[in-house]
């Protein structure tokens, strides 16, 4: 599996029962949560059809939620094989349901055209910055670890990778910062490269779809060009909608691990 995460930028690790005893705890957690109007305020998007909820399950850092114990699994177990024991923060549970996208507030045509074609992809940890909404590193997470809450069929939402394409970025991205001190990176305006290099991961990489189910875990590498594929017409799911938790630790200090890690 670690190999995988090496030359794909992502693994896929099966039923795990423990875990899926911790998916179920969390899925109750985050829909009582998800109840909340002042949650329901601020990430319920795309015209009803997207929960963003970042931040939303009330774990702890080690990752319990409501009692269930702290996260294990093997794809989390490998991931703090590579990256060592990180704290969690609060995770994120982004939940779609059937007409996923409409278009999310103040999108404009071509982001939203964008988020249709290219399922919104994107690199965690690039934030749009100011009015001119520069793309800067202001995240630098260890990982992507996707632990699904609900059953979903293959076409309800799934997370997409574009295969190989943390290489890609890898390479841009040493050039973007060579000479630059490592603490300094997140004031690189890194807007055109990034669109650029997205561009040649669409014309090199393979985009794959990765559905799963409760109790498995996708392990995504931080530098992987990813996104979430558009409801394809029929796919079911229950009433809770497609939901999956997402941690993204980030790796601490301000060295040049973001890069060099595996």
């Amino acid at each position: 599996m670690v190999t995988d995460l090496a030359t794909r930028g992502w693994a896929r690790f099966g039923y795990d029962a423990g875990l899926a005893s911790w998916a179920e705890a969390a899925k109750g957690a985050a829909l009582a949560r998800m109840a909340e109007p002042a949650h329901r305020a601020q990430w319920l998007q795309c015209g009803g059809t997207w929960f963003v909820g970042v931040d939303t399950l009330p774990n702890d850092a080690s990752g319990d939620v409501a009692g269930s114990g702290p996260l294990s699994g093997p794809g989390y177990d490998a991931a703090r094989d590579l990256y060592g024991d990180l704290p969690l923060h609060s995770g994120q549970v982004s939940v779609t349901w059937p007409g996923y996208p409409l278009p999310r507030e103040g999108e404009g045509e071509g982001a939203f055209r964008y988020r249709r074609r290219r399922d919104a992809a994107h690199v965690d940890g690039l934030l749009a910055v100011g009015t001119a909404r520069a793309r800067m590193l202001k995240e630098r997470h260890a990982y992507i670890l996707g632990l699904p809450l609900t059953p979903a069929e293959g076409g309800a939402s799934p997370l997409v990778v574009w295969e190989g394409s943390h290489e890609i970025m890898r390479a841009a991205f040493i050039d973007a910062f060579r000479g630059i001190p490592p603490k300094d990176w997140g004031d690189v305006d890194l807007t055109q490269l990034y669109k650029a290099t997205r561009q040649v991961v669409f014309e090199r990489c393979k985009r794959v779809a990765l559905p799963a189910q409760p109790g498995e875990a996708l392990l995504v590498h931080r530098l992987a060009l990813h996104g979430v594929a558009p409801w394809q017409e029929g796919a079911l799911t229950g009433p809770e909608g497609r939901m999956i938790a997402y941690f993204r630790p980030e790796l601490s200090g301000l060295g040049d691990e973001w890069l060099t890690a595996p």
